[in-house]
């Protein structure tokens, strides 16, 4: 029989050491020349039952010693597939030790699946028969040692802290709450609609965007062209128009002179270039350095699109028309927020999900904002639940209780006159507030983690909030004095999602958005989805990062993103 390393690659995965084809086989990756890690040590019985298969891995370093005097080593190995390592050992003979034992070194090795020896914590271990690929690591100078490192110093350290337990960790839950996502939505009949990054509409009303536009580097290179090449001056103008009139001339003088055609034809294209020349001359002529202005304010009639754009805050808008054309709809992107917030709540870019339903009202939203959070819940307890372990042994102990809570218990509904009063109720009877509590206040995070985590201790859902704290496009009630408008509060993070009914009514949602002070011209489109067959419909907004926050216990919503955007930092 050949050596089994040396057979097609396609066979190494299923090749056992006596070739009984009954024994448990690993699947390699459909993609790649190696095994998961994952599919070996997360098997119910730890990957015990896969030994005497031969099988090649690649992966990254965690922790590596050389013992029998240099004879062999021990490396623990992660492909960032699973939390779990797998235990390779290789002897010195196969190759350079010193090489492999460094924290960080990228490996790609083949060899025989074994069972350790008894009393070890490992189901199974791979003992490497050849080393395919090693990528070096200089241990003087990797930003990443083996100690234990804060979340804040590796947020210094952006492009390494996947390659941390943590991180990694973090990308998967990440991962497995956006398929649960998009499972939720396409299960219960909602397209998928991607809305615009750039808009031109503030759905918050709160002005705090960040702009784009190409003024500045307009401008600039305006600027950088004139000192090179001063604009033409008044005598360059006439110059050039007299140029024009004297081609002019020429070509009429040919044509009363009745002279051949080629001759005319040569006249004209030349009176042509003058023209071309002039109307150059003449633009440029108008250029002038710094961004340009009209009646004292910036012209955005010059800008990239003729008018002033924004990075989206949100999709709701847009996805609304949608809405109001094929029913069930939700998009799940990023959206900004220029806010100068250095707290562990803020992000200047966050991912938001938002689905919207017509033909529903602020009870169905209510319904299916606590199913998609209950199914996400239950999304993670069966697929990411050796994640979930880690963060509870790590951060939070109470998370994956926390996770089976939230599954299974039912929402508790409260009006916000209702919520104020408990709030109240319990200033009365000792509790302090920083947050002074009064009918008409927006509630602050320290309010609603008293409602969730204390008064009920399970998620709450506060409806009917007042008008003036609520952006216009809120159904108003019957009051006139509250929206039809819902938060869903749960333990740790306070407000995970923000909905509404929306106005369908022309014109009160008209009247709304002058009350708020913000000019028509921009909603015009949202209001002919109220001219023109409008319909009852609702929608809402999770924020994707603080549903990560919720789950895992991590307190910081810098670490649960992989690239944070914040005042003073935009990395890579």
């Amino acid at each position: 029989m050949a050596d089994p390393i040396t057979l097609p690659s396609y066979q190494l995965a299923a090749t056992t050491l006596n070739d009984d084809i009954s024994a448990p086989t690993v699947k390699k990756h459909e993609f790649s020349d190696r095994v998961m890690i994952r599919s070996i040590v997360s098997r119910p019985d730890g990957g015990a039952g896969l030994a005497g298969q031969r099988v090649r891995v690649g992966g990254w370093v965690k922790t590596g010693r050389e013992q029998g005097k240099g004879s062999f080593a021990f490396l623990e190995v992660n492909d960032g597939s699973c939390p779990a390592n797998l235990q390779v050992i290789v002897d010195a003979t196969v190759a350079d030790l010193g090489q492999l034992v460094q924290t960080g070194t990228s490996v790609s090795v083949e060899g025989l699946l074994k069972n350790p020896p008894e009393g070890t914590k490992q189901k199974i271990e791979l003992r490497v028969e050849k080393v395919v690929d090693v990528g070096t690591v200089d241990p003087a100078k990797y930003p990443i040692p083996k100690t234990k490192l804060t979340l804040e110093f590796l947020r210094d350290r952006i492009h390494f802290r996947p390659r941390t337990n943590t991180i990694s960790a973090v990308a998967r839950i990440r991962n497995a709450l956006a398929y649960a996502t998009h499972t939720f939505f396409q299960e219960h009949g909602f397209l998928y609609i991607h809305t615009p990054i750039i808009t031109t509409s503030d759905c918050e009303g709160a002005g705090e965007m960040f702009q784009v536009t190409t003024l500045i580097n307009e401008a600039e290179r305006v600027e950088k062209e004139l000192i090179k090449n001063p604009p033409p001056s008044e005598a360059d103008i006439e110059a050039a128009k007299l140029v024009v009139k004297e081609k002019g001339e020429a070509v009429s003088k040919l044509k009363s002179d009745k002279a051949g055609k080629e001759a005319i034809t040569v006249a004209v294209a030349e009176l042509t270039k003058a023209k071309e020349n002039l109307v150059k001359v003449e633009e440029r002529s108008k250029l002038k350095p710094g961004i340009p202005q009209k009646d004292g304010k910036i012209d955005y009639g010059q800008d990239f699109f003729s008018r002033q754009a924004f990075l989206t805050v949100s999709g709701q808008l847009q996805v609304e028309t949608y809405a109001c054309a094929v029913s069930n709809v939700y998009t799940f992107g990023p959206t900004f927020r220029a806010e100068h917030s250095h707290t562990s709540r803020h992000l200047a870019e966050f991912w938001m999900v938002e689905p919207e339903i017509a033909f529903a009202d602020l009870k169905d939203d209510m319904n299916c904002a606590e199913a998609y959070v209950k199914f996400m819940c239950h999304w993670l307890l069966d697929k990411c639940f050796d994640d979930m372990e880690f963060m509870a042994k790590n951060y939070d102990k109470t998370c994956i209780d926390r996770l089976r809570m939230v599954a299974s218990t039912p929402f508790e509904r409260i009006s916000y006159t209702e919520a104020v009063e408990l709030l109240q109720d319990a200033v009365k009877e000792g509790k302090k507030f920083e947050n002074a509590v009064e009918w008409g206040i927006d509630l602050a995070s320290e309010h609603e983690r008293y409602l969730t985590e204390v008064k009920f201790q399970k998620p709450v859902i506060v409806y009917n909030y007042p008008k003036g704290i609520k952006a216009f496009y809120m159904r108003v009630n019957d009051d006139l004095k509250t929206v039809a408008a819902m938060d869903v509060l749960v333990p740790k993070v306070g407000e995970l999602i923000g909905g509404s009914q929306r106005e369908e009514r022309y014109d009160i949602i008209k009247e709304r958005i002058l009350e708020m002070g913000l000019p028509l011209e921009p909603y015009e489109w949202y209001l002919d989805l109220r001219r023109f067959g409008t319909v009852k419909h609702c929608g809402f907004g999770l924020g994707f990062e603080r549903m990560i926050l919720f789950a895992t216990g991590i307190d910081n919503i810098r670490d649960v993103i992989p690239f944070p955007r914040y005042p003073g930092r935009a990395d890579l």
